[in-house]
């Protein structure tokens, strides 16, 4: 690869000096090779053959004198481990200067891998003073922190922090008095300042909730995931505060974050559900279905409305409820609804014997269930079929579920009824 570039290198070489170089003018190629050579560059930094990428801008800043040219070669100079070069070569152009900041940076750099630190150290001091440039700031940084110099290394950035009040410097600082001088409680205090007066950006917020997590601050990491959460609505942050408050079992907080956030609805119509908050649950379901169409939040949306008002009931919300769930059957045929559809149509005398179709549908297929046969039960017991009735309660009775409160208020109802019938035939003999 690197006998490639380099034979079309030279051959770009010849080309480009065959013929005498024009003035080059606003919006032009300074030389007719110039894409070329720079498509060339980038392929040889892809395939990190780094010198060559380093000669092709060389070629290009000689021919073109533009210094990103320049910059680009000595970038890869310093990824081929070339830093005496790059010293070298900043050191010819600039003669001490410090006009151009990117080629100070760039000898800083390469100071600091040859282990020249206190020259580093030097240089990067003095560009951070004339620049008052934070990315400067933190290089300066990097050099006493290389060095091991914590204390110093806080100090200076400490400084430049006190005059631009720059994230990045704090988070540097953050990193040296958590890590490196042990001084978790310092660390937490500067950032937490800094995030109460001028806000808590993302890098803040992130830089405190890996401190927390360390820390394993519950309560911490709760305050900076909200933070974080209103700066930009994400669903893993919201996601993280539900965790937490549902760790904490803080459902009422859990609960107001919800209502006031919309940042998980179906998480929310749970915990009404949970909370017996039925009406909530019925108008949030609803909305989950007008804004879904899915089926089964109509359903739902029926269910909680007729609970919520099931010791009141109005003739306006029972017809709501035997609406919505006969949309619902006539769409899914599923035991759960069809179930409470018919025991409905039966227990409110709506219509018995289509509630008595319904619940027969259902148990095809669950032959078994407690609940179902309690519903056919009733059903016969509003048709005056209480013998029939009769029979089915004592299979329920010996069924998982058979001891349910409101089953046993049907067997005592239906009981009462056969006492009535025997009666009533007693009266009949008499006569």
């Amino acid at each position: 690869m690197i006998k490639f570039f380099l034979l079309v290198c030279v051959s770009l070489f010849f080309v480009a000096c065959s013929t005498q170089p024009k003035p080059v003018q606003a919006n032009e190629k300074a030389f007719a090779q110039e894409d070329n050579y720079i498509i060339l560059a980038l392929q040889a930094q892809q395939y990190k053959e780094y010198k060559t990428a380093e000669k092709l801008y060389e070629t290009l800043y000689d021919k073109s004198s533009k210094k990103e040219y320049l910059y680009h070669s000595l970038q890869n100079a310093l990824l081929a481990k070339e830093n005496a070069s790059v010293v070298k070569k900043v050191d010819e152009i600039t003669q001490g200067s410090y006009s151009d900041a990117i080629l100070v940076r760039l000898k800083i750099v390469a100071l600091m891998e040859m282990g020249q630190l206190q020259k580093a150290k030097e240089n990067a001091i003095s560009l951070a003073k004339k620049t008052q440039n934070a990315n400067d700031y933190l290089l300066a940084g990097d050099v006493y922190i290389k060095n091991q110099e914590y204390d110093l290394a806080l100090k200076y950035l400490d400084s430049a922090y006190m005059k631009q009040y720059n994230e990045k410097i704090l988070d540097k600082m953050a990193i040296i008095l958590y890590v490196n001088l042990h001084r978790k409680k310092d660390a937490i205090a500067y950032l937490e300042t800094h995030s109460r007066v001028h806000g808590c950006s993302k890098l803040i917020c992130n830089r405190l909730i890996g401190i927390y997590s360390n820390e394993n601050n519950i309560e911490g990491l709760l305050s900076v995931y909200k933070r974080l959460y209103n700066i930009e609505k994400d669903k893993s942050v919201a996601k993280k505060i539900i965790q937490i408050y549902a760790y904490k079992r803080d459902y009422i907080k859990l609960i107001n974050f919800l209502e006031e956030t919309k940042a998980d609805n179906k998480i929310l119509l749970e915990l009404y559900v949970t909370g017996k908050d039925y009406d909530k649950a019925s108008k949030l379901a609803q909305k989950l279905y007008e804004q879904s169409g899915e089926i089964n939040y109509l359903g739902q949306s029926a269910i909680y409305q007729y609970e919520s008002q099931s010791k009141n009931m109005s003739q306006k919300t029972l017809s709501s409820v035997v609406k919505k769930l006969t949309k619902v059957v006539q769409q899914k045929d599923e035991a759960l609804y069809l179930n409470y559809l018919g025991y409905i149509l039966i227990d409110h005398n709506i219509n018995v014997k289509q509630g008595m179709k319904y619940i027969q549908k259902v148990l095809k297929t669950n032959p078994d269930s407690a609940f179902y046969l309690d519903s056919l039960a009733w059903g016969y017991y509003k048709l005056h079929q209480c013998n029939k009735a009769k029979k089915i309660m004592d299979k329920v009775m010996t069924l998982e579920g058979g001891d349910n409160q409101e089953v046993l208020l049907h067997v005592k109802t239906i009981n009462k009824c056969l006492q009535g019938s025997h009666q009533h035939k007693k009266g009949k003999n008499k006569r």
